[in-house]
């Protein structure tokens, strides 16, 4: 079972309610296995505002980065293979609309900057132009672009831990981002 905490929850003028007024002050989660790693990207999936978010993902190789993003696919509808873009670098999907009609279709990116070395391939390839489309993009490895996007919406930082469960902090970085956090901090 997931294990929520997050900072003061007293709202600002302007501040959605429920939103932390602090975006240093992360969600912390522990996902002692798999099946906390799902019910996460699961809640996360069922806020429509997702849909329009960047989501950047820390953490070392075997962390656990793109099975969450798998899950959150998933979750968000997506069937057929989920592929791990570490060689393309970019794997595109299409997030249907869901079932009551309430959330219309959209697209999503799977980027992954492992391998990613020449600030030219950025122009080149046209991640400019994806990251300013509309749709959900989800970002391994960002510290290789760093200075190439704006700030991501949110940021999940995931250790891995001897045990195999893991420890992973959730920091939003725009009002978007704090919406989601709020979202993600609400008793289930």
């Amino acid at each position: 079972m997931d294990t929520c905490s997050s900072g003061d929850s007293r709202n600002a003028p302007g501040t959605p309610s429920g939103c932390p007024t602090d975006l240093n002050r992360p969600l912390v989660l522990n996902w002692s296995d798999e099946a906390d790693c799902a019910a996460m990207a699961c809640r996360l999936a069922a806020l429509p505002a997702l849909r329009g978010a960047c989501i950047e993902l820390h953490g070392g190789l075997g962390a656990g980065k793109t099975t969450w993003v798998r899950h959150l696919l998933r979750a968000l509808g997506v069937s057929g293979r989920i592929k791990s873009p570490s060689y393309a670098i970019v794997e595109p999907y299409a997030l249907p609309a869901d079932a009551s009609g309430a959330v219309a279709a959209s697209d999503a990116w799977h980027f992954d900057f492992y391998r990613f070395g020449d600030p030219q391939e950025w122009e080149d390839a046209g991640f400019r132009e994806l990251f300013a489309a509309p749709g959900l993009k989800l970002v391994e490895w960002p510290e290789r672009i760093a200075g190439l996007t704006g700030p991501a919406d949110l940021a999940l930082d995931i250790e891995a831990r001897i045990d195999g469960s893991r420890a992973v902090q959730v920091h939003a970085g725009t009002p978007l981002g704090l919406s989601l956090l709020a979202g993600l901090s609400q008793p289930r």
